[in-house]
């Protein structure tokens, strides 16, 4: 089922998007399942932002309940929780690499490497169905 615009201040699809994700955190969440291989709370935590416990458990359950992820029990260890994203979280790929793309452009410290930057410039497309190959 669809989320819709329902019960946020209007319609417009920006505010859309700012009313799901609604600060930094919840996109280097994303960031973090779909570019760095991440997928439990741990390895959350060691992220070079310092997410406190606190939002990062905050910012899980709202992505979980917009379904952006889907979480799961470790079956090697039954107390540890995965989370990956879903078919609607996937969606956000091309959203996130032109994000990358835009700040690597107009911030001259970017962290983005250059061989990257180049592929995403030269085959976008290819580098999408990559990176989803990958989830």
């Amino acid at each position: 089922m669809a989320q819709t615009s329902a019960k946020y201040r209007s319609h417009c699809p920006i505010n859309f998007v700012l009313e799901t994700f609604g600060d930094k955190w919840t996109l280097l969440i994303v960031r973090d399942l779909m570019f760095k291989g991440k997928s439990n709370f741990r390895e959350f935590l060691k992220s070079d932002e310092k997410i406190a416990t606190n939002i990062l458990s905050d910012r899980l359950k709202r992505l979980e309940e917009h379904g952006i992820v889907e979480k799961s029990e470790d079956e090697a260890n039954r107390s540890k929780l995965n989370y990956r994203l879903t078919e609607k979280g996937k969606d956000l790929m091309p959203v996130m690499l032109e994000i990358t793309a835009w700040s690597a452009k107009h911030d001259r410290l970017t962290n983005t490497p250059k061989p990257f930057r180049k592929t995403l410039a030269e085959d976008r497309e290819g580098m999408i169905s990559a990176f989803l190959a990958e989830l």
